[in-house]
C-alpha cells in the first residue's frame, strides 16, 4: 500500500464525511452510496454496493438529531467498502469489512464531537463580531468549520484504511468459517438492527405494523421468485 492507493480513498472519505453534517447534506454519505463509490475506486463497485446494503441496515438505527453524538457513517462506509471490494470473493470479507466500518463509525462520532468543540472555541473568540452581525466573521467561521470537517473526514478515512486494511488481510488469511454461514450471520445481525429501528418508529402508529409486514412479505416474494 502506498500514497497513491490511500489518497483517493482518503479524499472520498473526506468529501462524504463533510456531507454527514456540514455540506451539502445530499445523502451521498449514506452507506449504500459511500461504500459503492469506494468499491468503484477499487474497481469492484458491485462488491461495495453489497457491503453498503449491509451497513445501510445497521445505519437505520442512527437518528442524527442536533448536537447528539452518533456514528459517522460516511467515512466509515468508505473504509468498509474499500476493504470488502479488495476481497469480494473471500468467505470472511463481509464480516471483517463490517467490523472495520463499525469501528471507524465509533471513532468518527468522537471526532465530530471534538470538531464541534473546536468550532465553539473559535466562535467564542469572535463573539463580539458575531454579536455585531459582522458578515465576514460569519462566513469565515462557516468556511473554517467546513474545511476542518473535510480534513477530519479525510484524515479519519486515511488512517483507518491504512490501519485496518492490513489487519483485515491478516484475519482473512486465517479465516476458516464457511462463506454461507459467515455472510448469514452478518445479514441476520444487520436485519435485526434494522427491524428494531423500524419498530421504534412505527410501533405506536395505528395500522403501520401491518403495512410493514405486508411490505416485508412482498419483498421476500420478489427475492425468491424466479
Amino acid at each position: 500500500m502506498n500514497l497513491l492507493d490511500v489518497l483517493p480513498i482518503a479524499l472520498l472519505g473526506g468529501v462524504l464525511g463533510l456531507d454527514v453534517v456540514s455540506f451539502p447534506q445530499a445523502m451521498i454519505s449514506r452507506p449504500l452510496v459511500a461504500a459503492t463509490l469506494a468499491g468503484a475506486l477499487i474497481g469492484e463497485a458491485l462488491g461495495g454496493l453489497l457491503l453498503g446494503a449491509a451497513l445501510e441496515l445497521i445505519a437505520l438505527e442512527t437518528l442524527p438529531f442536533g448536537a447528539s453524538r452518533y456514528p459517522e457513517w460516511g467515512s466509515a462506509s468508505v473504509v468498509g467498502g474499500a476493504i470488502f471490494a479488495a476481497n469480494p470473493e473471500h468467505p470472511g470479507a463481509m464480516t471483517v469489512s463490517v467490523l472495520a466500518a463499525l469501528g471507524t463509525t465509533w471513532v468518527g462520532g468522537w471526532t465530530m464531537v471534538k470538531l464541534r468543540q473546536l468550532n465553539a472555541v473559535s466562535a467564542r473568540r469572535r463573539r463580539g463580531a458575531l454579536e455585531a452581525g459582522a458578515r465576514g466573521t460569519v462566513i469565515s467561521l462557516q468556511l473554517m468549520g467546513m474545511t476542518a470537517d473535510l480534513a477530519r473526514g479525510a484524515l479519519l478515512t486515511g488512517v483507518a484504511y491504512v490501519a485496518l486494511a492490513p489487519l483485515a488481510a491478516w484475519c482473512l488469511a486465517r479465516w476458516s468459517m464457511d462463506a454461507t454461514l459467515s455472510r448469514a450471520i452478518v445479514v441476520a445481525a444487520a436485519a435485526s438492527v434494522a427491524g428494531g429501528a423500524a419498530w421504534k418508529l412505527f410501533h405506536s402508529t395505528t395500522g403501520a405494523r401491518w403495512f410493514f409486514v405486508g411490505g416485508l412479505a412482498i419483498g421476500f416474494f420478489f427475492l425468491f421468485v424466479k
